[in-house]
């Protein structure tokens, strides 16, 4: 009961109420979901274009077996079609070369650089759990600073266009599904989109948005991202906006300094994934992020699971310590020890979700 005591002292909104006062039901869950995503979209993050966008893809280089030989790597262009003209971007793919039954997993990474592999993809370690990585770099997409000339936000400009360059981020990698399934290699119901820190926010944003991702792993993703904002140590929307005013919509800045007042709480947006597998990753020494709140998030946000009949966060009664592991519900939570990084040890515990 601490926990729950500790979530109704910060005043965290409810999570099973619609705004008109309505009690939420598993019937009536998918329209309070929606709703979550509206809530957001108004409030922080921004609305995606309301259109339909054609993709198609071109190889930009021969494939490429790599990992001595165990995997495939395709480095591909990918163009996306819409009322503004065509934007592409480049998308790269690399599955185990043997793939039983013809098919695989798939996590997208939406990454902070182009390099592959990364320190941040080690893509041996992914091969050899029977899983499939793409990634694509996100720069590419919008530029992370505060213009709105290049790439997609030129395209869709604010103030005509109400979104964030996280939401851009998140656009971009529905755009990668919409790919992923022309092809006959991928296992639709085992991809999953990552990302760490501000793309960590992205990550779960998209999986908030796009219900064709199945899993949602996000590191380290913190103030903005997975962590319960009310009272939370480290950074508030007062910093982050200041720092990072491109990442939201300006509506979010009136929070600053009156957390307090919002209609929301970041357990909004880790429980829009629901009913679908959501693994959140902390760090010991991530202040900033401030893991007692990011479980405590998980633990609000996992009445959502419990409402539909699944097995939502499994964890204990108290704030987390380095080297908790809670996985076996659909809805997930670890720490371990050290600072803000997305490690291998991150990745193998979201590896482990897919039960290979």
């Amino acid at each position: 009961m601490y926990l729950k005591e500790e979530l109704e002292r910060r005043g965290v909104p409810a999570l099973l109420k619609f705004e008109d006062g309505r009690e939420v039901t598993a019937e009536n869950w998918e329209e309070r979901r929606l709703e979550l995503v509206d809530i957001l979209s108004r409030e922080e993050y921004g609305y995606m274009p309301d259109e339909k966008f054609k993709v198609s893809a071109a190889e930009a280089a021969k494939p490429a077996r790599d990992c001595a030989g165990k995997a495939v790597t395709e480095r591909l262009t990918l163009t996306v079609s819409g009322s503004k003209g065509d934007f592409s971007f480049p998308l790269l793919i690399c599955t185990p070369a043997k793939k039983p039954g013809g098919k695989c997993p798939l996590v997208l990474l939406i990454n902070f650089r182009p390099d592959f592999p990364d320190k941040y993809l080690p893509a041996e370690e992914i091969i050899d759990r029977g899983v499939g990585v793409a990634m694509i770099y996100y720069n590419d997409i919008a530029l992370d600073k505060n213009e709105w000339e290049s790439g997609i936000a030129g395209m869709y400009p604010r103030p005509e266009y109400s979104w964030s360059k996280i939401t851009m981020w998140a656009w971009a990698a529905s755009r990668c599904m919409d790919y992923f399934e022309t092809r006959n290699d991928i296992d639709f119901e085992r991809v999953g989109v990552a990302g760490h820190s501000r793309l960590g926010k992205t990550a779960l944003w998209c999986g908030a948005n796009d219900t064709r991702f199945k899993y949602v792993f996000a590191n380290n993703s913190g103030c903005s991202g997975d962590a319960i904002t009310r009272c939370k140590r480290g950074e508030t929307v007062e910093i982050i906006y200041r720092a990072f005013p491109f990442w939201f919509v300006p509506k979010y800045n009136e929070y600053a300094g009156r957390e307090q007042d919002m209609p929301f709480d970041q357990h909004f947006v880790v429980a829009a994934s629901a009913p679908r597998v959501v693994v959140c990753g902390a760090a010991e020494e991530d202040i900033w992020a401030d893991p007692e709140s990011q479980y405590l998030s998980c633990c609000a946000a996992s009445q959502a699971w419990e409402l539909l009949g699944e097995k939502g966060l499994i964890g204990v009664d108290r704030y987390p310590e380095p080297g908790d592991i809670f996985t076996k519900g659909k809805l997930g939570f670890f720490m371990r020890p050290h600072a803000h990084y997305f490690s291998r040890y991150d990745w193998n515990r979201y590896l482990d979700c897919f039960l290979i």
